[in-house]
């Protein structure tokens, strides 16, 4: 029998700019809820989600488990924020203004995100 070394497990390497792209579409869909004018996805967001993705990997481990974890926390309050904004939709109540202030934070989120790893 031949020993064979397992592969590499790196948490987060492959889906680091995938994580970026997830939250700039949710995104998209609080800035549509909030009534701001309609940007379809640009080259610039998939640039950014490569950036995202190459500094992923160049980074050292605590840099990658802090932004796993910021992206992780990102993902769960802006989920709860639509969930919130879907159910207050449902209920016939107005969801703009919730709407512009969840979008305001997630713009700071993914901007604290994209600052989080070495460029």
């Amino acid at each position: 029998m031949t020993q064979q070394q397992p592969p590499l497990y790196a948490p987060g390497l492959a889906d680091a700019g995938a994580q970026i792209a997830q939250l700039r579409q949710v995104l998209a869909l609080v800035e549509e809820m909030a009534e701001r004018a309609s940007v379809a996805p640009r080259d610039r967001d998939l640039d950014e989600a490569a950036r995202i993705s190459a500094a992923y990997a160049r980074a050292f481990p605590i840099d990658q488990k802090r932004f796993d974890a910021l992206a992780a926390e990102t993902a769960r309050w802006a989920a709860a924020g639509v969930g919130a904004l879907l159910k207050l939709d449902e209920a016939g109540m107005p969801v703009r203004a919730a709407a512009e202030r969840l979008a305001e934070e997630l713009e700071k989120g993914l901007g604290e995100l994209s600052g989080r790893l070495p460029k």
